[in-house]
């Protein structure tokens, strides 16, 4: 399905949302583009009404613009306030949803609750080596990695690797392949926070790390 001009009758304007959504943020098309994969030119056709999107290239600008879809089709100005959700959850020590795999084991903290916009982690790393952990992994949105024992060696697919100590973080863009190593001698655990437009994003997470082949241990 290609891409059709923005001429839909009795809809916001597509092209004044995001241009609002892109202003209010104070970024340049150019910049919009970096962070979205989109060029500066459809970028542009788009705020100025003369190209519509296809879905991915929709869920492609809401990532970079950080906002949820839906916000590229309201009147700039026009939404309601927001009501309060009044959502409220308690983690109690080791409660949660485990998952194990050969490089991690996670708990999957507040699964009670649905549609969440930050996923947070408890992490145990025990891969030691890159050659253990295998491909990278990549998945919607952002995240941040807080070490509170042990250390942990980074992998990311631009930057060189880096250790990170107790008390040490980083936050980086998920999309981007990426791998956390235990780099010492004692248990490595950590706190994650994911987060994204996708409202589905803790099962696309677990499902993810289910789905990852496990390793046979060579002789």
């Amino acid at each position: 399905m290609g891409e059709l001009p923005d001429s839909t009758i009795g809809r916001p304007s597509l092209g004044e949302s995001v241009r609002a959504a892109r202003q209010a943020q104070g970024l340049t098309l150019k910049e919009v583009s970096a962070r979205s994969g989109l060029a500066v030119s459809t970028l542009s056709k788009v705020e100025n009404g003369q190209m519509s999107l296809t879905y991915d290239k929709l869920l492609a600008l809401s990532e970079g613009l950080r906002v949820n879809v839906a916000t590229l089709f309201e009147t700039p100005g026009s939404a309601p306030a927001r009501p309060v959700m009044a959502r409220r959850s308690i983690s109690r020590r080791g409660q949660g949803q485990r998952l194990h795999t050969d490089w991690y084991e996670y708990l999957y903290q507040f699964t009670d609750l649905a549609r969440k916009r930050m996923i947070p982690i408890m992490a145990e790393l025990h891969a030691r080596t890159i050659e253990e952990f295998g491909d990278l992994i990549r998945h919607g949105g952002e995240e941040y990695f807080y070490v509170i024992e042990g250390r942990v060696e980074v992998h990311t697919e631009f930057y060189a690797p880096d250790v990170l100590e107790p008390g040490d973080g980083i936050y980086l863009d998920s999309t981007m392949g990426h791998a956390y190593l235990n780099a010492g001698d004692r248990p490595a655990r950590a706190v994650v926070v994911c987060s994204g437009v996708d409202p589905e994003l803790d099962a696309a997470l677990i499902a993810l790390l289910a789905g990852q082949p496990r390793k046979t241990p060579k002789e």
